[in-house]
């Protein structure tokens, strides 16, 4: 009267197991695009640097690599090299040492558009002093015209 499901009173055994061979990937593809996203929202942050309202102008992009010195005066006229804030009486001799070290580096210097234009002059004499030949001042670019303007042109 009972039934029996082990199919027969007796069981098949496996024989020797052997390992998958496959490897499964997804779980380093889900950790890669978490890296990636977390990368993707945190480099814009890392270039931040001090916030400066540059004034914009229709010049040339600037070609700068990593080496590149950035003295940059915010518009309350404290001025940062790289960025850390410095004094204006600390700049030359900070950059005599850089300079020693590498003599044709170049600096950009970043100014905010409602600064007194005889702080930039300041900083640019300190340069000057420092002995940095290769100054570079940076803007913004200017948007470009409106159709309208560029139709009343002659």
């Amino acid at each position: 009267m009972g039934a029996s499901l082990g199919g027969g009173g007796h069981r098949r055994q496996r024989r020797g197991f052997r390992p998958m061979a496959e490897i499964n990937v997804t779980p380093m593809v889900d950790v890669m695009l978490v890296l990636l996203v977390i990368f993707m929202i945190t480099a814009p942050l890392l270039s931040s640097g001090v916030p400066v309202d540059l004034p914009k102008t229709n010049a040339g992009a600037l070609k700068g690599d990593e080496n590149t010195l950035t003295v940059v005066v915010d518009a309350k006229g404290r001025i940062f090299l790289q960025e850390s804030e410095i004094q204006l009486e600390d700049l030359a001799p900070r950059l005599q040492r850089v300079a020693s070290l590498k003599p044709d580096n170049r600096i950009f210097v970043k100014a905010d558009t409602g600064i007194n234009y005889g702080r930039v002059m300041e900083v640019m004499g300190q340069l000057n002093a420092a002995g940095f030949p290769h100054v570079a001042l940076v803007t913004q670019p200017a948007p470009p015209p409106s159709p309208a303007l560029r139709k009343g042109a002659p």
